[in-house]
């Protein structure tokens, strides 16, 4: 069955490589609006809209089965979500909030399936809990002078240079970096897709 990755990010791009499987990428320019302002469940819609409009596109053109994997992810603190930052401030702003506490990360996944001419949906959302050792304000300062944290939802990358300020993270690490493959290809093996 032909995967197509509805998503540009390099991140999702090589996790999903760990599979060992074909895919292509396909990524959607759809207007996203949510209707929540529950992490889990925008994380879901999220992930939701990109699998759709990417699946529409498919289903013209594709001539066999397929399954478009969509995914999204969001920090939140207090249950607030943390996006990507406007500006140097809004970065500083979200590490000090960050700093010496734990927050959540939550990714959706939806997967949207063409198989024998039926249409099938899985949507899940994963949520993981990180743990932030008290960071300096220079520390914070000298962190977004990389320009890391600038594109960064809650403006940080687990995988980058703010991994010494991780204490630790319980659940999946990769749902942290934007796809947690584990539980998706668990998903998927479960509907028989793709797996030999």
């Amino acid at each position: 069955m032909k995967i197509i990755l509805a998503s540009g990010s390099p991140r999702r791009r090589e996790i999903l490589e760990r599979l060992g499987v074909d895919f292509t990428i396909m990524v959607s320019d759809k207007e996203e609006n949510i209707t929540s302002d529950v992490p889990e469940e925008v994380v879901k819609e999220l992930s939701g809209m990109k699998a759709e409009a990417v699946y529409e596109e498919a289903d013209k053109t594709e001539k066999g089965d397929f399954a478009v994997i969509g995914a999204d992810t969001v920090v939140s603190c207090d249950g607030k979500i943390l996006g990507k930052p406007k500006d140097t401030g809004d970065a500083a702003k979200m590490l000090k909030l960050l700093s010496g506490r734990d927050h959540d990360v939550f990714t959706g996944v939806t997967v949207k399936i063409r198989q024998g001419g039926e249409k099938k949906e899985l949507v899940f959302a994963e949520r993981t809990k990180v743990y932030v050792y008290d960071m300096l304000d220079s520390e914070i300062l000298n962190y977004i002078a990389t320009g890391e944290p600038m594109d960064k939802a809650g403006a940080y990358a687990i995988q980058g240079l703010f991994a010494p300020y991780i204490e630790k993270i319980e659940g999946d690490y990769y749902n942290i970096v934007g796809f947690p493959i584990a539980k998706t290809f668990q998903e998927l093996k479960k509907m028989q897709i793709f797996l030999a």
